[in-house]
């Protein structure tokens, strides 16, 4: 059953086409991985599934709901949640306080507090640092924390948008460790990122977006030895 769908998605930047009527779903209990170069449109994809930028064209589908027009702030209440590209956690709070922003939708303390605990088992570091503030964490660290953060909301389906990105290798391979373990957890993963090999080691499925369209799409592992994309985004 399709948790997340999207048909004849089109969006616009003034007279600029970005998005060009695509469609993909995402099933309940998959990781589904969004790859292409830069300026593809994956992030522009992400933005507007979740209510941050306008759609022209086209619908979105959440749990059998539509959201197309559904603001933001709305949409994490019905159980999804972004981890946005370049973190965007909230520099000037602590690390604990960036955790509890992404709470704001649980009523119930105790909850929330067990929450953190987790979180902060989870992902060591944090713990250790959960009084340190949030701008002062490496690249890597930040990351974690914009992924605790969102993981704060019980998400049904949990949305990265280039998890990777700006992080040394050792940080990568935690993060996709990371994922991995969360979706045995019982998440769904939409997957955007540009390091196509990790995200189709990881995927079930994957559609290769390109200058705002869908060019290819399939199992991740069929993917993962196509030539035309080992070429294109694998360096073969």
């Amino acid at each position: 059953m399709a948790l997340l769908e999207i048909k004849n998605l089109e969006v616009f930047y003034g007279m600029i086409q970005a998005i060009k009527g695509i469609s993909f779903e995402v099933n309940e209990g998959e990781i589904v991985t969004l790859i292409g170069a830069n300026g593809a449109g994956k992030t522009t994809t992400m933005q507007s599934i979740m209510g941050l930028v306008p759609i022209k064209r086209g619908t979105v589908t959440y749990n059998g709901q539509d959201i197309t027009k559904v603001p933001g702030h709305k949409i994490v209440n019905l159980g999804m949640t972004q981890v946005p590209e370049g973190r965007r956690i909230f520099q000037e709070l602590t690390v604990y306080d960036n955790l509890l922003m992404g709470a704001y939708t649980v009523k119930d303390k105790k909850q929330i507090k067990d929450d953190i605990d987790e979180i902060c088992t989870r992902f060591e570091i944090l713990g250790q640092r959960k009084n340190q503030i949030a701008g002062t964490l490496s690249g890597g660290e930040q990351q974690m924390l914009a992924m605790g953060r969102a993981m704060m909301s019980h998400p049904k389906l949990l949305m990265l948008d280039e998890p990777s990105m700006g992080l040394s290798p050792l940080f990568v391979d935690k993060v996709f460790d990371i994922i991995k373990d969360y979706h045995k957890s019982g998440t769904t993963i939409l997957l955007v990122e540009q390091n196509a090999k990790k995200a189709l080691s990881i995927a079930d499925r994957a559609y290769v977006l390109e200058t705002g369209s869908i060019s290819l799409s399939g199992k991740a592992e069929d993917l993962l030895n196509n030539e035309d994309v080992k070429k294109a985004y694998l360096g073969a």
